[in-house]
């Protein structure tokens, strides 16, 4: 704790006054132009990655990247995705798996949660992933894992279009989903391409989209 306070006090003293201005203009509003979603882990930093400033990056962050589909019941996932969608009108999507993810580790080696009930509970939202993963073939218990990680961004961005603020963003051509894996030895990014059905460098694929918006006619 003692880092974490020091960290405070150097932001206080170092960086802050640095962005004095842009903290002014941030103090009574936002307008974030993407929502990102990733893990929990640590290793993953989305404003880091993305090289944001603060405000520009409306994050969501959960164990195993996970959006649940749309319930009777909504809970906190859906309700920051609805705010980020229906009233602070996000242009795009981000859904960020990572290699060596623990959480999806655990899914692919049906690692026993009995001691992590409400882990155990949260980690089904990403049962359309491991059944499509189960159902492949694998080289070893890493590559079913990468594989689960993969599959697991595919699920959400599905889960994701069940939402009626999200579909209806779409169906009016304002917003476009993404889905990536950061590596986190690498630091490179693979994006799925929706057109073609397989994940592509980022690096090399820039303009790359999962879902691409609707042309607004279309409606």
């Amino acid at each position: 704790m003692k880092e974490i306070v020091e960290g405070i006090l150097k932001f206080q003293r170092d960086a802050f006054p640095e962005r004095a201005e842009l903290f002014k203009g941030l103090a009574t509003r936002q307008n974030p132009k993407a929502l990102f979603i990733s893990c929990s882990d640590s290793r993953l930093v989305p404003e880091l990655v993305t090289q944001r400033e603060p405000g520009e990056l409306f994050v969501i962050r959960n164990a195993g990247n996970i959006v649940p589909s749309w319930g009777p019941e909504p809970g906190g996932v859906s309700a920051s995705v609805e705010y980020a969608v229906a009233a602070l009108r996000v242009s795009d999507i981000v859904i960020c798996g990572h290699s060596d993810c623990g959480a999806m580790a655990a899914i692919s080696s049906c690692a026993c949660l009995d001691h992590m009930p409400a882990v155990s509970h949260w980690l089904r939202y990403a049962d359309s992933a491991r059944v499509v993963n189960e159902a492949r073939s694998h080289a070893d218990a890493h590559a079913k894992a990468a594989s689960m990680v993969r599959e697991n961004v595919l699920a959400q961005l599905a889960n994701i279009q069940t939402h009626p603020c999200v579909r209806l963003a779409l169906a009016e051509g304002r917003v476009a989903l993404h889905g990536w894996i950061y590596d986190i030895e690498s630091g490179s990014v693979s994006a799925f391409d929706g057109a073609s059905g397989r994940f592509v460098s980022l690096a090399d694929h820039p303009r790359t989209r999962a879902v691409a918006p609707a042309h607004p006619a279309a409606i």
